[in-house]
């Protein structure tokens, strides 16, 4: 497996953790076990479209594989590792705390008369909506490319593809939902961050000034830093799907090999 795909593979609430870290949200145990957990977020028709598939999986379909050439499996990877990497630089690349060029540029604080209303953080959760939309946009055709080439090996892999298929159909909404509600949480961490740089300035008597915010130590700077953290967090949940398909498809072209 590449570096790539293990990476994104090996943790899976990250951004659980990440957000607890914060103190933005809760990750208790769960009592549950996967199965549960599982149906909560299916409905029924969804469950039954699920059954249908993995019931036609368990009737004996013939394992015989298809020559599938390893390129074919290596452009997908190379494909994998093209999307990763150029969003992770997205969200590293901000042209603001660092130079460059940046798709989705960091907002800086706007001019306001007062120096509380400076501190606005719309224009950071249109920075984090932004590069939600540009994974969505990147991921799902990838994923997509994936599960046809999964498909093409053999009968039994074509089921495992149409589970994957079923699975984003049915928790593609709730996912998203969920993941819209991460820049909601991250406004509590940029509210108590601002708060306690108030709080400190007033009680040393010193003058505050947006301009010294995003400075190294800055509270801004803190917050547009823990930020990044989450959107990488982020981009490892939402690419888990389509490296389970490749480490599948890849453990079948090694087999083949």
């Amino acid at each position: 497996m590449t570096q790539g795909l293990s990476r994104t593979h090996s943790h899976s609430a990250r951004l659980i953790r990440v957000l607890a870290d914060l103190a933005v949200a809760e990750a208790p145990e769960s009592r549950q076990s996967f199965a549960d957990r599982l149906g909560l977020w299916l409905d029924f028709t969804d469950a039954i479209a699920l059954f249908a598939v993995i019931n036609n999986a368990a009737g004996g379909v013939p394992a015989r594989v298809a020559p599938a050439p390893s390129s074919a499996g290596q452009a997908l990877r190379d494909d994998f590792t093209r999307v990763r990497t150029g969003l992770e630089e997205s969200i590293a690349l901000d042209g603001l705390t660092t130079p460059g060029k940046a798709r989705v540029k960091l907002p800086r604080p706007d001019w306001h008369p007062s120096i509380e209303g400076a501190a606005d953080f719309l224009p950071y959760q249109r920075y984090y909506l932004a590069h939600q939309r540009d994974m969505g946009a990147a991921i799902t055709p990838l994923r997509s490319s994936a599960r046809a080439a999964l498909a093409a090996l053999s009968p039994a892999h074509k089921q495992l593809a149409q589970v994957d298929g079923v699975m984003e159909q049915a928790l593609g909404p709730r996912e998203r939902n969920l993941l819209t509600s991460v820049p909601v949480a991250l406004a509590r961490h940029f509210e108590r961050l601002h708060q306690a740089h108030r709080a400190a300035r007033a009680e040393a008597g010193e003058a505050d000034s947006p301009d010294q915010w995003l400075q190294p130590g800055g509270w801004l700077a803190t917050f547009c830093k823990d930020m990044k953290t989450v959107l990488l967090a982020e981009l490892d949940l939402r690419l888990q799907p389509v490296a389970g398909l490749l480490e599948a498809l890849g453990n079948e072209v090694t087999k083949q090999a």
